[in-house]
């Protein structure tokens, strides 16, 4: 027996997150594809619906036996998936309403054959929910001459042919999720690569769902891949990051679920949650610092955004107050004109003098010789965008100067040409002020 951290053994507790992570990982991977399609809670309703065919098992062979039981559970879940796109299509009916439909009639039916005839069946609501995972190490079977736990001698094979399914089939899944009409265009068959992948998701939530429980089944799902999601536009990286996001969070969950309550003086807490909470957790560190979706990410593109515009503002103003015969402003008279706060002004003017395009002289600022061709872009970009607006879209010239505004600090030089060519070449804007040359 190898002891561990916080007295865990590798006998008991390292099966536990053995257990936890081929749950973990099985689940995560046909549930990117899940989330690609927009389907994330089918999961949660093939975990709801499996309850007809685990009585229907129990009422043919009078058994409580592992066998039957999944086997009949296995049989509603791909039913549940197969009922729910039938009534998609045929139907018209909402997918989300017509998930709720199946899964509450089969759920509903489930709990009619329980008690009609089933009375005898052990099923206990706390095991539904969180599953049994603390357990599964007490209960194993000979694999290769070595004692494994029964749950991971089913969870291996699940999530080794997971993985070959998204590997075998990982373009058709691909094209499917993203475009299925153009699927169907380039040959393939989308509906197949649905029930085949609702098939898999079925499988899995009835193979996980003995041992971990609904609350864990659905949690690495859905979790995981929505977390990689956020964190990379890949589909290939995106798969790889949410099963290394799953086992992760099933490890850490349960070293949480022994460490957290005895920090505050408390016996362990639930297995099962405690990964579904480490997912969780993981979620929410992708969406705060998630590369491109992450709120950091979109905060900081934000500032800069709104720090390019107010020296871009800067710049425009100057290049305005030279052609009316102001050589330089004051900081408070830009701020004044360009509407922005003082400290967004200071801060632009300060941004711009380091690059040398403006200068102080007196207390006042003008642009330099590295400042003026910016600028120009930047008054050529409005007054074509004025020229075009009252020109082709018919909006009045004292109309033209706010939207022109906003469009001149998104346009490149490939779009002022278009645009001058698309109003002949002007040499003024609509306001009889002079369009700079394109430079």
């Amino acid at each position: 027996m190898i002891d561990a951290p916080l007295g865990m053994t590798w006998s008991l507790d390292g099966w536990i997150i053995a257990t936890g992570v081929l749950c973990a990982v099985a689940c995560a991977l046909p549930g990117n594809f899940l989330v690609l399609r927009r389907m994330s809670m089918m999961g949660d309703a093939i975990s709801h619906a499996v309850l007809p065919g685990i009585a229907a098992a129990f009422l043919v062979t009078s058994s409580v036996a592992s066998v039957p039981m999944f086997i009949g559970a296995a049989a509603v879940g791909v039913l549940t998936a197969f009922a729910t796109e039938w009534l998609r299509r045929r139907g018209r009916v909402d997918e989300g309403a017509s998930m709720g439909v199946v899964f509450t009639t089969l759920f509903a039916l489930g709990l009619v054959l329980i008690v009609r005839g089933a009375d005898h069946v052990d099923l206990d609501p706390g095991c539904v929910l969180y599953g049994a995972i603390e357990y599964t190490p007490l209960q194993k079977v000979s694999v290769l001459g070595v004692p494994v736990p029964r749950a991971a001698a089913v969870l291996a094979p699940i999530a080794l042919a997971n993985a070959l399914f998204v590997a075998v089939f990982y373009k058709e899944l691909a094209l499917t999720s993203f475009d299925a009409a153009f699927a169907h265009a380039a040959g393939f068959r989308p509906s197949l690569m649905h029930y085949a992948l609702m098939t898999i998701v079925a499988v899995t939530t009835v193979a996980a769902f003995e041992s971990v429980g609904n609350v864990l089944v659905v949690a690495m799902l859905i979790v995981p891949p929505a977390a990689a999601h956020l964190l990379t536009d890949r589909l290939a990286a995106m798969i790889v990051l949410s099963t290394v996001i799953a086992a992760v969070s099933a490890a850490a969950g349960h070293v949480a679920a022994i460490a957290v309550p005895a920090a505050f003086g408390m016996g362990s807490t639930s297995t099962a949650g405690m990964m579904a909470v480490a997912a969780g957790g993981a979620l929410v560190l992708a969406v705060v610092l998630g590369p491109q979706r992450g709120l950091v990410a979109s905060r900081l593109r934000r500032r800069r955004l709104r720090h390019s515009m107010a020296d871009d503002d800067v710049l425009v103003y100057l290049a305005r107050a030279r052609e009316r015969g102001e050589p330089a402003l004051a900081a408070a008279e830009l701020g004044r004109r360009t509407g922005s706060r003082a400290a967004l002004v200071r801060g632009a003017l300060r941004r711009l003098a380091g690059r040398g395009a403006v200068e102080q002289r007196a207390g006042d600022w003008s642009l330099t010789e590295r400042g003026s061709p910016r600028a120009g872009e930047l008054l050529r970009s409005h007054r074509l965008w004025e020229s075009y607006m009252v020109e082709r879209a018919a909006v009045r010239p004292d109309h033209a100067h706010a939207p022109a505004e906003l469009l001149e600090h998104v346009t490149d030089a490939d779009l002022r040409r278009r645009l001058a060519d698309e109003t002949g070449r002007p040499t003024t804007d609509p306001q009889g002020k002079p369009i700079p040359p394109q430079g």
